[in-house]
């Protein structure tokens, strides 16, 4: 019963957070973003990670095992691994049969297909490096290791690559760490269970610095155990020792596979306490556990009461552009700007960068194709700005309401008036204006703020743009509307801070 609870919401956080990353139900699935550890912990969002702490406390890694999109991926890939071995071997057997029915003298090879997994001891020695470097990364913001190897941002960037090439437009790094990422994870996971989760995640490391010493754990009754090894070769995460009837719960992702593989009901999830001692209930006249049934029914009910805790929090934290004509048109080029451009809400170019995780839900969550991951290598797959295929509307507020890491905190609509993440310059030398082609203006009938006025200026036949610094936004309408080619002749550089108008 525990596993199919836990299969059921696993299944529903992953279906969710994939659709997310397509780009579906950012306003009602939002809130299952904004419950990933790694984000809220860069966010500062305390309540969340410090729920998903005490969760892990009282009752194990269960954040990993069905909140967590990328473990729950290996779920699949692990379910998909018994599901192909066991067609095959059922092949193999009837194959088998039919020769022994037809009396034939051939000795053919009997393959095991029923790959099993097996204890494999805790590997510290990468294990504990891993997570010094991530911490240090974080601190020195140095975002791309995280990038690369946190598990929401890893999951996000798989979907986006796939995203990417069914839609036909996808960046080539992102499309090539995103297919890797893929095959990496698909192999470990098929070849060795949870080991990614229990070896290389950074997540996974400090949630097991907690669930070492969960309340409530699996426990392995030794009057009961008939040392068949099933729990043990069926263990996702290879951390039960059937030799020694231990179980490691510092990797243990409570999947509940252990409770429905053990025929002698000898592995139950009960309470066991600060002490780490499994509570042994009283034997009845017939010598079995007066108490065994309330144990088992204590366990379902710790489970369920851990995601109702965990909805409870999730309740409280959550709350296109075409352009018409046939012509063919030169494509825009993104300029050189200086300074980036990070979108409303960022604060700056450093407060950005050292809280984003290149998760790439902003991105997804984007109307208008102005965000998109960057390509460079200081900033690899973190999003960057740009107004080749449209411009950030003043009434848009998507990106801000979907970061689950802090790095956008929240702008209500109409609130991006009073913030300036860059300003327009316009460069005389390409404006059709003032080349005397055209009477073009442009860039001041469309720019939200009125930030933009055709003044006369001597030397040039029609009047040309100039911009006024205290009006400018740096939504990047002007640039984009701009019918010069392949550069704007009005483009925006990047406020380093963020201004706030009075």
């Amino acid at each position: 019963m525990l596993r199919k609870i836990r299969i059921a919401l696993a299944a529903v956080f992953l279906i969710g957070i994939t659709l997310l990353f397509v780009g579906i139900g950012h306003g009602w699935l939002g809130w299952m973003a904004k419950l990933q550890f790694l984000p809220s912990a860069l966010a500062l969002n305390l309540v969340v990670a410090g729920i998903i702490l005490l969760a892990c406390f009282v009752f194990g890694r269960v954040y990993c095992s069905v909140i967590c999109p990328m473990g729950v991926f290996q779920d699949v890939v692990i379910w998909l691994r018994r599901t192909v071995g066991k067609w095959l071997q059922n092949a193999q057997t009837r194959k088998l049969k039919k020769l022994k029915e037809s009396g034939s003298d051939a000795k053919p090879k009997v393959r095991q297909y029923l790959q099993r997994f097996g204890y494999v001891k805790e590997h510290k020695w990468v294990r504990y490096p891993v997570l010094v470097l991530s911490i240090v990364s974080i601190f020195v913001s140095g975002q791309m290791l995280i990038a690369l190897i946190a598990p929401y941002s890893a999951y996000g960037r798989v979907v986006r690559s796939i995203v990417g090439v069914a839609s036909g437009s996808v960046a080539v790094p992102l499309l090539l760490t995103g297919l890797l990422t893929l095959v990496i994870i698909f192999v470990c996971a098929w070849l060795w269970g949870r080991e990614y989760c229990n070896t290389v995640c950074p997540v996974g490391t400090t949630l097991s610095l907690v669930s070492r010493f969960a309340l409530f754990r699996p426990t392995i009754d030794t009057s009961k155990c008939v040392n068949c090894a099933r729990c043990g070769k069926a263990c996702k995460a290879s951390c039960i020792d059937t030799a020694n009837h231990k179980i490691d719960y510092s990797r243990c992702v409570v999947c509940f596979d252990c409770l429905e593989n053990c025929s002698e009901g000898a592995i139950k999830y009960r309470f066991v306490g600060l002490g780490g001692s499994p509570v042994k209930p009283a034997n009845d006249e017939k010598g079995k556990p007066a108490n065994d049934e309330k144990a088992t029914d204590g366990g379902r009910r710790a489970f369920l009461a851990t995601t109702a805790l965990v909805g409870t929090a999730l309740a409280a934290k959550a709350q296109q552009h075409n352009q018409g004509g046939l012509a063919n048109v030169v494509p825009k080029q993104n300029p050189e700007r200086g300074t980036r451009l990070v979108p409303f809400g960022a604060r700056g170019e450093k407060e950005f960068y050292s809280h984003c995780t290149a998760c790439q839900l902003c991105v997804s969550a984007c109307p208008n194709g102005v965000l998109r991951p960057s390509t460079d290598f200081e900033h690899f797959l973190q999003p960057e700005m740009g107004y080749e295929k449209g411009y950030c509307r003043p009434e848009c507020n998507a990106c801000s309401q979907v970061c689950p890491a802090g790095a956008i905190l929240p702008v209500e609509k109409g609130q991006k008036q009073t913030i300036q993440i860059g300003l327009a310059h316009v460069n005389l030398a390409l404006c059709l204006a003032a080349q005397g082609e055209s009477t073009c203006g442009n860039c001041s009938v469309h720019c939200p703020t009125g930030a933009i006025r055709l003044v006369a200026t001597e030397g040039c036949v029609h009047p040309v743009p100039t911009v006024s610094e205290a009006q400018c936004i740096g939504c990047g309408a002007c640039e984009f509307l701009c019918p010069s080619r392949p550069v704007s002749a009005i483009t925006v550089r990047g406020n380093s801070i963020h201004h706030i108008k009075g």
